[in-house]
């Protein structure tokens, strides 16, 4: 069944035959109502019905009632800043066409002895400073990111160098620019339905080292950046994760995306000595393939349909919102967003001219700058989306502090 939050939580047998939940939960709705949960929670009190639940059993209403807040965030940017003049030496291109287009005008690429790792873990100390949190009470780091410097994933790697001696779980989160949001909705899963009460959500990403660099269309969009957030547990009524609304369509797939291909030999002998296809030749990635127009138009369709189911299960309106906070991808698409929600353009956090498509780092970079900027302010309610490469989509309405 799922809570009011929108989270599923295990069913109590010996509650089931006194009350019966609504059929029908979505991987986003809202079935069951407020009201209702309370209800079956307290009904384990009455008629000694507690003498008849286990001990983890008796646990769980405890687990699901709790709720999640955004307690502090960090970012990191790599050293070297790359501006359009820059890139108009090595494309045909110019500053003018570029900020016509996209909006973008700098982004910062990884060189010389900059890591992703390294501006993930500056970006999560920078969020467990600001949260007050001890890197060795933390449960969980979840390291939202498509670009690994491992392919096994980086999230140990940075586990161990922030120093969590008590080794919490670590592990990544593949869903590109729709990373970070993805993050925070694992992040509050663990929190209400596995009793976790601290979790780092970073979302990292590095695409400079997988563009095509002769690819006008496509180098001048993307720079490397990390970003992050400590999500905590609270009580209920001060839950901060108010809705969520997530999608994927593979069948766009098609429009974005980085394939894994075979490495090609000169000899019918691979490199390894093979011979008719066993063992394989070693593989890699292409760089990055994008049909921009079916992107934009994508993202431009199916973003405010997401916020605006979010808005519904969270009982709001667009003008009850204080901020709109979108994947930093082009500036054409986030006015359009905002446009078609009647957002006005001084509610809009948007850096994208700063840093260009920092993948899933592009959310938590501009909120944290929001936020240190003093913009944004404990209590303010602030609409996310992520959308990009899956094809994947998500929106989440969030109070911050």
């Amino acid at each position: 069944m799922a809570n009011a939050s929108g989270f599923f939580t295990p069913s109590v047998p010996s509650l089931r035959r006194g009350i019966q939940p609504p059929a029908g939960v979505s991987r986003s709705g809202f079935s069951l109502s407020e009201r209702i949960f309370k209800r079956i929670v307290c009904s384990s009190t009455v008629e000694g019905a507690e003498r008849h639940v286990s001990t983890s059993e008796s646990r769980l209403p405890r687990l699901v009632s709790k709720g999640c807040k955004l307690v502090g965030c960090g970012s990191a940017v790599p050293a070297l800043s790359v501006s359009n003049d820059d890139l108009a030496k090595i494309v045909d291109t110019s500053d003018e066409w570029i900020s016509v287009r996209t909006g973008i005008r700098n982004r910062r690429v990884l060189s010389g002895k900059d890591s992703l790792t390294s501006l993930a873990v500056e970006a999560g100390r920078k969020a467990l400073e600001m949260a007050d949190v001890d890197p060795d009470d933390l449960d969980l780091v979840l390291l939202c990111t498509s670009t690994p410097e491992d392919l096994f994933g980086g999230a140990p790697q940075v586990q161990r160098a922030l120093g969590c001696r008590k080794t919490p779980l670590a592990y990544d989160i593949t869903a590109a620019c729709s990373g970070f949001v993805l993050g925070l909705i694992s992040a509050a899963c663990h929190i209400r339905g596995g009793g976790f009460h601290n979790v780092l959500v970073i979302g990292a990403d590095g695409l400079s080292r997988f563009v095509d660099w002769t690819d006008r269309g496509s180098c001048i969009l993307f720079g490397d950046a990390a970003g992050a957030v400590v999500v905590q547990a609270c009580n209920s009524d001060e839950d901060g994760l108010l809705s969520f609304d997530l999608h994927s369509d593979g069948e766009g797939g098609r429009h974005l995306n980085a394939v894994m291909k075979e490495n090609k030999t000169d000899d019918m002998l691979g490199s390894n000595g093979s011979v008719l296809g066993f063992p394989s030749q070693g593989s890699s990635y292409s760089c990055i393939q994008m049909n921009g127009k079916e992107v934009f138009r994508f993202a431009v369709r199916c973003v405010p349909q997401s916020i605006e189911s979010a808005l519904e299960k969270a009982s709001l309106t667009a003008s009850s919102i204080d901020w709109l906070l979108l994947h930093q991808a082009n500036q054409r698409i986030i006015d359009a967003v905002a446009t078609r929600l009647e957002f006005p353009q001084e509610r809009v956090l948007s850096n994208l001219a700063n840093y260009g498509n920092t993948s899933a780092a592009s959310i938590p970079l501009a909120l944290d700058e929001a936020v240190r900027g003093g913009k944004v302010k404990p209590g303010h309610t602030i609409a996310t989306a992520g959308f990009g490469a899956g094809l994947t989509w998500g929106s989440a309405i969030v109070r911050w502090g």
